[in-house]
């Protein structure tokens, strides 16, 4: 399938026999790590994610210093509608921030069609670089946000506990909310190809604030885009993963969305999940973040539980249920993998 000399994730995403659960976790280049802090002393974040050299730097470090089975490449969600025109600003201990949020067709207006290999080749050129440094050690993912969670932040203009504004704008102009969400999911579809081009082997969709949605808000403004972008850059060989977090009530309809992965959040049981969706997609998850504040016995018991869970057999990426929180220790997500590793032994056949 591959010249890696580690492709556990990329087997398990095809649901191929492998010798143990893979794992990987989301935000694993991040503030947890001293490593990582230290980068971000000498650059601001953005300047980060459009530096290749630091981006190349902080992706590998979670490979080194933790041993995890996949790269993920350091950069943010909101750098889709940055290239799109937006002005985006980070500021501290508040977020990303878009000082000029989209609430009207003028607004919407303003929103422009992408090249990815023009306004977005620091990226590209990040992908470039992490390959060359990982020299073939594990796959690399590449990822975005879904059209629904991207949108919520440009009308909303930062981050929110309910989205009112987005919220507002689908309730009282769904045909302006309907045309940004075409616009921006080609936008992702075209920022995903082009970073498959690059050289990334997967691919992941994060729908952050799909849980926000009721059902069928959720099919309308969301599931439908994500399926769009999946069918514009789904290739043989770049298996493409679905978070759609807080959303317990479309598993099935999301596991028949053309992904190969559903990633799930930690308020759902895996075994249970596997039962109902498990022939169609792997699954990846799912501890709950917060399990990383125990002891390294406590966090051992929470890693055993989801492994048994989901049983034997492959199509399984073993995963938190969201992104690693900033204030963990390394060396507890570290016992984390080197348990996952050992112990999932026992739910596969030897290859």
């Amino acid at each position: 399938m591959t010249n890696l000399q580690n492709d556990l994730f990329l087997r398990a995403c095809k649901r191929q026999p492998v010798e143990r659960t893979p794992i990987w976790i989301m935000r694993q280049a991040g503030r947890y790590l001293p490593e990582y802090m230290a980068v971000r002393q000498k650059a601001d974040f953005l300047t980060m994610c459009k530096t290749p050299e630091l981006a190349t730097e902080v992706t590998l470090q979670p490979i080194d210093l933790i041993g995890v089975d996949a790269a993920i490449i350091f950069s943010d969600i909101l750098v889709i509608p940055e290239a799109m025109g937006m002005h985006l600003e980070m500021h501290e201990g508040k977020g990303p921030v878009f000082p000029h949020p989209i609430r009207n067709e003028a607004d919407a207006k303003k929103i422009k069609k992408i090249d990815p290999t023009g306004e977005l080749k620091y990226v590209m050129d990040a992908v470039a670089l992490t390959k060359k440094e990982l020299n073939r050690r594990v796959p690399l993912i590449g990822f975005s946000g879904s059209p629904w969670t991207l949108l919520a932040y440009m009308v909303e203009g930062q981050g929110s506990k309910n989205f009112s504004k987005a919220k507002h704008l689908i309730y009282n102009n769904p045909r302006l909310a309907h045309s940004l969400l075409d616009k921006i999911a080609d936008a992702a579809a075209a920022y995903l190809s082009a970073k498959m081009d690059a050289g990334v082997n997967a691919v992941q969709i994060f729908d952050t604030w799909g849980g926000l949605l009721s059902q069928d808000d959720f099919e309308e403004f969301s599931l439908n885009y994500i399926r769009k972008i999946i069918s514009l850059v789904k290739r043989e060989d770049v298996p493409v993963i679905v978070f759609a977090k807080g959303v317990h009530f479309y598993l099935d309809k999301l596991a028949e969305s053309g992904a190969d992965v559903l990633g799930l959040d930690w308020t759902m049981n895996i075994g249970d999940v596997r039962e109902k969706v498990g022939d169609k997609v792997a699954l990846q998850g799912n501890m709950d973040p917060t399990i990383l504040y125990a002891d390294h016995e406590k966090i051992r018991r929470e890693a055993r539980k989801i492994l048994k869970s989901f049983g034997h057999g492959s199509g399984h990426i073993f995963n938190l249920g969201h992104g690693i929180l900033p204030d963990v220790r390394p060396e507890n997500l570290k016992a984390l993998v080197d348990f996952v590793k050992e112990e999932s032994v026992r739910y596969h056949k030897k290859v």
